[in-house]
Formats: C-alpha cells, sequence, structure tokens
C-alpha cells in the first residue's frame, strides 16, 4: 500500500517512514524543502513537495494514497496557538480528502493536553487549563472525522520523545544549563514527565495506521520521570549544578518553558498497549542522557 506521510524529514517522521518502507509499503513524503527532498529519495520514499499551509498539496498528497500519518507541526511555541490552527486546517484538509473511503488517518497530539497532577489516560479528554490547550481542537476534528467515513486515530505523544541526539523538551533544558551554567529544576522538582523513545514512537504509529479506528492513543513509555532526575543527570553529564526554582523565578531563568518545567503531568499507555499490542522496547529517558556529550 502507499501511505503518506506529513513531518516525513521531522525527528518522528524519519523514524516512521523507514518503519513503513520495512513492512513492505511505499511511502509517500511531505517535502518542504529540496535537502527534504533528498533525505526522503535517500531512504527509499516517494517525494511530495508542499508544506502545511498549503492546503491543496495536502489534499492532493492524501488522495495519492491509501492513508494519512500526520506528524508535521511548526514548533515556534512563542506563536503556539497560530500554529495550532495552522494544524487544525491541515487536518481537516486531509480529513475532507478521505471521507467517506475507510481509508486510516493518524494525527498526531500530546499528552500534555491532559488535565494536570493525575496519571492521564486514553479515554481522558484534553483540558482547556492544560499547557497545550490550543491543539486540542486538532484532536477533536480528527475523531469527528469517524462519523464522516475516515477511519481516525489520535497518538498523543508526550514532552520528551527521545534518542541519544534529541529529547524533546528536554533538549531545551539541557541548551539552558549549557548557557547558564547550572541545570535547574522547579519547586522539589517530583512533577513528573511522561517520556518516549522515538524508535517505539514510529511503530506506534504504524499500528495505530494497522488497527487503529476512532480511538486516542498514548505513545507513552515511561508514564513519569521526575523532573529532578532529568535536572539531575544534564548536570552531571554537563558538569554543572543541580538548582532549585522557586515557581516565580521559573520564568526568569527558563523563559516560556518554566512553565512546562514545573507542571506534573504524567500519563499511562496502558489501553494502547492492549488495544494495539504495542510493547516499548527501548532505551528510556535518563539512559539516553547518560550519553549526553559534555
Amino acid at each position: 500500500m502507499r501511505f503518506f506521510v506529513t513531518g516525513a524529514t521531522g525527528f518522528i517522521g524519519s523514524a516512521i517512514v523507514p518503519e513503513l518502507i520495512n513492512a513492505g509499503h511505499q511511502v509517500l513524503g511531505l517535502a518542504r524543502s529540496e535537502a527534504g527532498a533528498k533525505s526522503l529519495l535517500g531512504v527509499g520514499a516517494q517525494v511530495h513537495r508542499g508544506d502545511l499551509e498549503d492546503l491543496e498539496s495536502l489534499r492532493k498528497g492524501a488522495a495519492m494514497s491509501d492513508g494519512v500519518i500526520h506528524t508535521a507541526f511548526i514548533h515556534d511555541f512563542s506563536q503556539y496557538g497560530k500554529n495550532a490552527e495552522i494544524d487544525r486546517r491541515a487536518i481537516e484538509a486531509l480529513g475532507a480528502t478521505l471521507a467517506g473511503s475507510g481509508r486510516p488517518l493518524v494525527v498526531t497530539s500530546g499528552t500534555a493536553g491532559l488535565a494536570l497532577g493525575r496519571v492521564g489516560t486514553e479515554e481522558d479528554a484534553g483540558s482547556p487549563d492544560s499547557p497545550a490547550a490550543s491543539r486540542l481542537a486538532s484532536e477533536e476534528l480528527a475523531l469527528a472525522m469517524a462519523s464522516r467515513g475516515v477511519r481516525t486515530s489520535v497518538v498523543r505523544l508526550p514532552p520528551s520523545v527521545h534518542d541519544l541526539s534529541k529529547h524533546g523538551l528536554v533538549t531545551m533544558m539541557i541548551a539552558i544549563a549549557r548557557e547558564k551554567g547550572i541545570s535547574a529544576y522547579v519547586g522539589d522538582g517530583l512533577n513528573r514527565w511522561p517520556a518516549v523513545h522515538r524508535l517505539d514512537a514510529a511503530h506506534l504509529f504504524w499500528l495505530a495506521l494497522e488497527k487503529g479506528a476512532g480511538a486516542r492513543y498514548h505513545g507513552v513509555a515511561e508514564e513519569g520521570v521526575p523532573v529532578r532526575d532529568i535536572a539531575e543527570v544534564i548536570g552531571r553529564r554537563l558538569n554543572v549544578p543541580v538548582v532549585a526554582k522557586s515557581p516565580e523565578e521559573a520564568a526568569g531563568h527558563f523563559g516560556w518553558l518554566g512553565f512546562f518545567v514545573g507542571v506534573d503531568c504524567p500519563a499511562s499507555s496502558a489501553q494502547t498497549q492492549q488495544r494495539l499490542g504495542w510493547r516499548p522496547t527501548q532505551p528510556g529517558l535518563i539512559a539516553d542522557l547518560d550519553h549526553l556529550e559534555t
């Protein structure tokens, strides 16, 4: 079969593409640039030029495919609301093209959109008070498309999707620690972030494409890693002091990331594992951070 992947050259999409190809499928990857197109050709994918704001390119890519995995998102958090609306319009265009066909559409959301302070599950709707509330409209729109004959699934990813080279929001914590010479956490640092390795996440997208239908799935391998543990391994690897910051000091130290560093947002993937047979097998977040270059 032939599947259209947006974000095909991104951190997660570039792991999904070989997952599909190795399963015997053709991949049509969305590429904004010549460099992106070359990287797709290099791994055996076909190239479809366009971007998230070129809705006609998205419609054409979906029309030429047996299903769609949508991972593309503009990761400029200073304009998160605007970028979430671009994402919503992209999903609307993809879903409208697939309407009535029964073909699968897998979209990406985040566990950070759930209520804070307790373990979020796949049954939980998003919370308007969460850090990622702006993206809830995309999730709701995608699931509503099931009534229009689209086999939709939502894969929620945690704040840290990681491997040895990148670590999601933790990558920004590392950059701040390098810049300021201290590795910081907020309060007592016992607040928890879920995490998943990018290869485990890629396999989940494939399972959702193959088996998913009208449901939310959690790409969570670790329910909650204490942020203090994250700060401590960063401090150890960079050889800088580990320091607690008060909630009032967080914004001054971390900038826009300050709120995220202080939130407690654990999440479970028990239902996902049961329904899709997904079993994370890759190293955990702390294990990957233990290889951080000094």
